[in-house]
């Protein structure tokens, strides 16, 4: 099965295999290794190892990952926000993604720290002045998201940058899957299986297409970035020892312990 191309419709991340980070496919009777992230042009498949002989890693790697803020009307209207007539974005930094399983871990400079489910965009290639028209050829898929924020820090700066940037605040994954959700999918968060959040897909303000057309008309987008695309309403605290999960329909389902 060396060298064999990528196959284009099938699920696609990373996982440890053997102490290695690996691209892979994941197939149902097994995961196909790839040389090269799933949604490059020149990948193949390698080899395949055997369910339950690896680990998942957070299924993309970006430069960046793009935010908005107050895409969902209900959310602008419990934190008494006015509705943004275009999208308010902001940036974490690479640091602080950790994938499925990974621990997020509560800083000792804040109080409250809060849960953000969030349907998550992954670039799948250079991204730069396009068409909302345009802009699904340059998706290569979507995954769950975490947008952790400490809540108390970000009323306090007035800006986002130090409440959405700790290290742990950006869960990714499970898998990044091809197909767009529907727009009737949900988006919630639970925790230790209590749900505690819920908003539909089509309920957003600005669709993912039309984040990712809006973003890269300010900045070049590479591929493996992640468009995070707003949380609905219910965000709440997080507490030491409890279990978050993000479900996404149609995209998987994201678990992740806090300390």
């Amino acid at each position: 099965m060396s060298d064999r191309p990528c196959e284009s419709t099938l699920p696609f991340g990373r996982v440890l295999v053997a102490g290695e980070a690996r691209h892979c496919l994941f197939d149902r009777e097994c995961v196909r290794l790839l040389d090269g992230p799933a949604y490059a042009d020149d990948t193949s498949e390698t080899g395949e190892v055997g369910l339950g002989t690896f680990e998942l890693l957070a299924p993309v790697t970006p430069s960046k990952i793009v935010c908005v803020g107050l895409n969902y009307r209900a959310h602008a209207e419990e934190f008494d926000e006015q509705v943004p007539d275009e999208p308010l974005l902001f940036l974490k930094p690479p640091s602080t993604v950790i994938g499925p399983g990974e621990a997020i871990v509560l800083p000792g400079q804040s109080e409250r720290v809060d849960y953000e489910a969030e349907l998550a965009l992954v670039v799948g290639r250079r991204c730069r002045d396009v068409s909302v028209a345009e802009a699904a050829t340059f998706v290569a898929g979507y995954t769950c998201g975490n947008d952790v924020t400490a809540r108390d820090l970000q009323a306090k700066d007035g800006q986002w940058t130090r409440s959405k940037s700790f290290d742990t605040f950006c869960p990714l994954g499970p898998t990044v899957v091809r197909e767009a959700p529907a727009t009737t999918g949900a988006v919630a968060a639970l925790l230790d299986g209590v749900e505690v959040q819920r908003g539909l897909i089509g309920d957003q303000l600005f669709s993912p297409l039309d984040l990712l057309a809006f973003a890269g008309a300010i900045m070049t987008l590479e591929p493996g970035d992640v468009i995070m695309t707003g949380t609905p309403p219910g965000v709440g605290p997080l507490r030491a020892g409890q279990t978050v999960t993000i479900v996404v329909d149609g995209v998987g389902s994201l678990t992740n312990p806090v300390v």
